[in-house]
């Protein structure tokens, strides 16, 4: 885009959506993720119609906030999201080389899920980001049918660990798996998910293993999107994995506090790492994560 044509765009309905690429600095690796900067002029039904466009698993849309340094709205392709991780770190890549910010910044984000705090480390170009404390239910659904919905036998399911459903900002189903080959063969059927996870009809399913192919990350995961999403698969999830870590210290190996990479979409060509912190303070689970981004270009958008 030609810098000057911003009111000309704006005139004829057509907005800049600015493409990055979170939790992997290489191109065409880790989660793609549209940021649409100074959106308070658009409606929630531009924003969705944006989103739905763009087709990006989220789209990520800054505004101006009363109560934190920004505030940030996310959007899939069919209903807007109370936090992204993939969108968050992407968005505040975004903004501190739009800035063109030469040190680290502390940042408040306001989110559908709360206030959340943000650190950009300029030398190491990484963002971290804090979630909501991490919540737990358990699944009493069918185990059989929860299986087969992802293109797996119930025999793949690791039963000496809980199925539950977890949440950071986002309810996820974590599904733990007996071995890493079993991914290879996952096909969701995203449009059963609502009827068999009935307690939350609205949640993902994040099959996890603790089989990896990079041998520096301690878990592996892959996430299929909620059946009103508007999406099939997720390529490298934030908040699920901010769940996985929660999860780790809670059924896996209990601790207090753990450090760790998770790895995803390496069955999609898509990897990418996320390196989680967890820590137990009093009751409350307290889950950050952090990762990279790279600028992959701009689209124009009619909306």
């Amino acid at each position: 885009m030609i810098k000057g044509d911003e009111s000309l765009l704006e005139k004829n309905n057509i907005i800049n959506v600015l493409h990055y690429e979170a939790f992997s600095d290489i191109p065409n690796k880790g989660n793609p993720a549209g940021v649409v900067f100074d959106s308070d002029r658009l409606t929630e039904e531009q924003m969705q119609s944006i989103a739905k466009k763009v087709g990006f698993n989220e789209t990520a849309f800054l505004l101006k906030s009363n109560k934190a340094d920004l505030r940030i709205r996310y959007f899939t392709p069919g209903h807007e999201m109370n936090l992204c991780g993939h969108g968050t770190i992407a968005s505040i890549f975004g903004l501190m080389k739009r800035n063109n910010t030469t040190s680290s910044r502390d940042l408040s984000i306001e989110t559908l899920a709360g206030i959340l705090n943000v650190q950009y480390d300029h030398e190491q170009q990484e963002i971290r980001m804090a979630q909501a404390p991490a919540e737990f239910k358990e699944f009493h659904g069918d185990l059989d049918q929860l299986a087969d919905s992802i293109g797996l036998l119930s025999e793949d399911i690791a039963l000496e660990l809980p199925v539950v459903y977890g949440s950071t900002g986002i309810w996820t189903l974590i599904l733990p798996i007996k071995k890493l080959d079993a991914f290879l063969r996952m096909k969701p059927d995203n449009r059963r998910f609502k009827e068999i996870l009935t307690q939350i009809p609205t949640a993902s399913i994040h099959p996890v293993c603790l089989d990896t192919f990079d041998k520096t990350c301690r878990m592996h995961g892959r996430h299929f999107s909620a059946s009103h999403s508007g999406t099939i698969e997720d390529p490298v999830t934030g908040t699920a994995s901010g769940v996985m870590g929660a999860y780790y210290i809670s059924y896996i190996e209990p601790s207090n506090q753990a450090e760790f990479l998770i790895e995803q979409g390496n069955e999609i060509g898509r990897k990418g790492i996320v390196r989680v912190y967890v820590e137990k303070k009093n009751s409350l689970i307290n889950i950050s994560i952090s990762g990279k981004a790279v600028y992959m270009g701009d689209i124009l958008i009619e909306y």
